[in-house]
C-alpha cells in the first residue's frame, strides 16, 4: 500500500494568548480580602500565538518534511492558523471547524517572578470524538495520540492501532490525569512506542502500577525525556542516553516536548539508529526552545543538517539533506 501520508497527529489544536505583567501579582493581592479577590493587571505585552500539541507536532514534522495529517476540531477563529498550516503542506482532511464556536485557547498571564495565571476555554474540542481515523491511518507510517479531548484519545488510540501498518505512538502527557487506570494501561498495552517525561512515567506508574521497566518490557519501545538532562530511549532490551542538543539563546520550554517528538518520528521515517533519531529529536526541541512560543523558530533541511554536525560531531554525516528531502517522496 502507498502510504502518502506518513504521520497522522491527533491532540490538541489551540491558539495561546500570551500575556506579562511588569510586577509581582503577589504585590497587588490582599490576603485578608483574598476571599472576595477582585483585581487587574495593566499588561505590558500580548502575543497570540498557534500552539495545541497536535499543532506543533506537524508544525515541525513539516519543517522536517514529513507529510503529515493533523486531526482534531477547531472553530470560527481557525483562519490564519488554517492558512498557515496549509502552506507548509499538512492534510486538513480530518479537521472539523465548527463555526458555532472558538478554537481551544489558552490565557497564560505571567509576572516578572514566575508567577502565572492561566485560562483555558476548551472550544469545540469535544467534537474530535466524531472523528474516524481508520482510512487516513491505514495510509500512515506511524499516528501518534497525545493530550487532547479524552474521549477522542480513546477512540483515536483503538482505530490507530487497528489500522494495518501504522505503528501507534501513545503520549498521554497531560491527560493523564483525567484518563483512568483502564484507558492508560489499554494505550500502553496498543502502543508500538510509549513516549512521556519522566514526571509522567512517574503518574502513570500511581495509576496502573506499571513502572517504566514494566512498560520497557512490554513494548517494542519506550521513550523518557527528562529535560535539560537529556532523554532515554530503551528498545530491544538496550538503554540509548540521549543528550540535549546545545542552545544559542532560551526562549520558552513550551512546546520542546512536541518537537522533540516531531524530531524522534523524522528518524525513525528515515532509518536512523536510534542514538541519531534521539539526536534529531534532540535538535528539533532545541530549535523550540530557543523562541518564545512553541511555532515561532523556523529550519531549512540544510540548516538543521548543518547544525545536527555541530551540534553531535561524533555522529556527524548521519543525517543527510537527501534523507530528509526523500520523506516527502516515500
Amino acid at each position: 500500500m502507498t502510504r502518502s501520508t506518513r504521520v497522522v497527529v491527533s491532540a490538541s489544536i489551540a491558539y495561546d494568548y500570551i500575556m506579562h505583567f511588569d510586577g509581582s501579582f503577589a504585590d497587588h493581592i490582599l490576603q485578608d480580602k483574598a476571599h472576595t479577590l477582585s483585581v487587574s493587571f495593566l499588561l505590558d505585552s500580548f502575543k497570540r500565538q498557534h500552539g495545541g500539541v497536535a499543532g506543533n507536532m506537524v508544525y515541525n514534522l513539516s519543517l522536517l518534511g514529513v507529510p503529515t495529517s493533523l486531526v482534531g476540531t477547531v472553530g470560527q477563529d481557525f483562519g490564519s492558523y488554517r492558512a498557515k498550516l496549509e502552506n507548509l503542506g499538512v492534510d486538513l482532511s480530518h479537521v472539523i471547524q465548527d463555526d458555532d464556536d472558538f478554537t481551544a485557547t489558552a490565557f497564560m498571564n505571567a509576572d516578572n517572578v514566575g508567577n502565572q495565571i492561566a485560562s483555558f476555554y476548551p472550544g469545540s474540542s469535544a467534537d474530535a470524538q466524531k472523528i474516524d481515523v481508520t482510512d487516513i491511518a491505514s495510509t500512515a507510517a506511524y499516528g501518534i495520540v497525545s493530550a487532547g479531548d479524552p474521549g477522542a484519545m480513546v477512540k483515536h488510540t483503538e482505530e490507530i492501532a487497528a489500522a494495518d501498518g501504522c505503528e501507534l505512538i501513545f503520549d498521554p502527557a497531560f491527560q493523564i490525569v483525567i484518563l483512568s487506570p483502564e484507558q492508560i494501561a489499554r494505550g500502553i498495552e496498543l502502543a508500538d512506542i510509549v513516549i512521556g517525561n519522566d514526571y509522567e512515567f512517574g503518574m502513570m506508574t500511581n495509576k496502573t502500577g506499571l513502572s517504566v521497566d514494566d512498560i520497557a518490557a512490554r513494548r517494542p519501545m519506550t521513550v523518557i525525556t527528562y529535560g535539560s538532562r537529556g532523554s532515554e530511549i530503551r528498545a530491544n532490551g538496550e538503554s540509548h542516553l540521549i543528550p540535549i542538543a546545545p542552545t544559542k539563546q532560551f526562549g520558552d520550554p513550551t512546546g520542546g516536548g512536541d518537537a522533540y517528538r516531531a524530531g524522534l518520528i523524522a528518524g525513525l521515517l528515515i532509518g536512523a539508529d536510534l542514538p541519531v533519531a534521539g539526536r534529531m529529536a534532540a535538535l528539533t526541541s532545541t530549535h523550540a526552545i530557543e523562541y518564545h512560543g512553541a511555532q515561532e523558530h523556523i529550519f531549512t533541511p540544510e540548516g538543521f543538517v548543518k547544525r545536527f554536525d555541530e551540534s553531535f560531531p561524533d555522529y556527524a554525516g548521519a543525517v543527510s539533506v537527501e534523507a530528509l528531502a526523500g520523506l516527502a517522496a516515500q
